[in-house]
């Protein structure tokens, strides 16, 4: 069985767009591979955070993969900074790293850009990352395109060790999520839904109530043409809409267009409300339960401790290689 290894920053909210194209696919991938579900809270402090909040956070996202259908026993779920071997091998994977390769990365040009000073962690996340991979030696990345570029540098760093040290780490395969994996945003659907979007009725977070979700998708931008069509160069709003329902509810979208066929946008946005509130209840309901339980930490925990036998291993042969630490004789 195929190792995936997916890593979630614990910053802001899971939206509905995340939901959609990572952990509702990450349920499903789960009875196909040997999946590793990493809550990389080390990454999520390249930037300053609110010690408290984070921990809330932390928190929080490891209930919402639960709640969402990642099941422990099948699935290893765990938290980087409970895992030393990520750091001490993303020191490693920086030590063969160039600052020319890391300041190409897209996403530090577009986080440093027009600021007076960044810290070194945001140039230098890219090996910690890569790190994260291939210590479990992942076999496919499931990520979205703003990180396809880093899997990439992932790919290199692992083949640049290897034709420097022996073949020690397995090269990981990108995996581009296929269906629903680019949720729009409500008010503007040229743009991907995102938890860092200002304008929060553009945004359906998966902990949102039922008349907050109605709200949102009644106030959804759609055209003024008044009629339900899949078309997402002419109807980008309807087109993202009939996504939504589609994914959640599991009906093709030509059998969606033949649904509201003569109905209003009325009807239609209120049966898109419906569909997601039907959909996010129960996994709402699993996460009230899990969030302050016991039985989340005894799941992490074990996470913790099956998480840290794989890393330490691969560690081990990595550090072997590199010629770090004593050699018996």
């Amino acid at each position: 069985m195929k190792t995936i290894f997916s890593g979630v920053q614990p910053t802001g909210t899971v939206t509905l767009g995340n939901y959609i194209g990572a952990f509702k696919q990450f349920t499903e991938l789960q009875h196909e591979y040997d999946c590793r579900f990493c809550i990389v809270d080390q990454h999520a402090i390249t930037v300053q955070q609110d010690p408290d909040e984070l921990a809330k956070t932390i928190r929080s996202l490891a209930a919402i993969y639960i709640a969402s259908g990642i099941d422990p026993e099948k699935s290893l779920l765990f938290i980087q900074s409970e895992v030393p071997a990520h750091a001490q091998a993303g020191w490693m994977m920086q030590c063969i790293s160039y600052i020319g390769e890391l300041e190409r990365m897209t996403q530090f040009k577009d986080k440093s850009e027009g600021k007076e000073g960044v810290s070194a962690a945001l140039l230098t996340y890219p090996p910690l990352m890569a790190a994260d991979i291939l210590i479990y030696n992942s076999h496919i990345v499931p990520v979205g395109e703003d990180q396809k570029q880093h899997v990439e540098l992932t790919r290199d760093l692992a083949e640049r060790f290897n034709k420097r040290y022996g073949e020690v780490l397995t090269i990981p395969d990108v995996r581009i999520p296929k269906n629903g994996a680019r949720i729009k945003s409500l008010q503007d659907p040229l743009k991907k839904m995102s938890k860092s979007d200002p304008n929060k009725k553009g945004t359906i977070s998966i902990l949102d109530t039922p008349k907050e979700i109605e709200k949102k998708i009644k106030s959804a931008v759609t055209d003024s043409d008044g009629y339900v069509k899949f078309d997402v160069e002419n109807k980008p709003g309807v087109s993202n809409l009939l996504t939504i329902e589609s994914a959640l509810s599991g009906i093709a979208i030509p059998d969606l267009e033949a649904k509201y066929e003569g109905l209003g946008y009325g009807a239609f946005k209120a049966g898109v409300a419906e569909a997601v509130i039907n959909h996010l209840t129960p996994i709402q309901e699993r996460y009230g339960e899990l969030l302050h339980s016991s039985e989340l930490d005894v799941h992490l925990d074990r996470g913790a401790e099956k998480a840290n036998a794989i890393a330490s291993a691969t560690l081990k042969k990595m550090e072997s290689a590199m010629g770090l630490g004593r050699r018996r004789s």
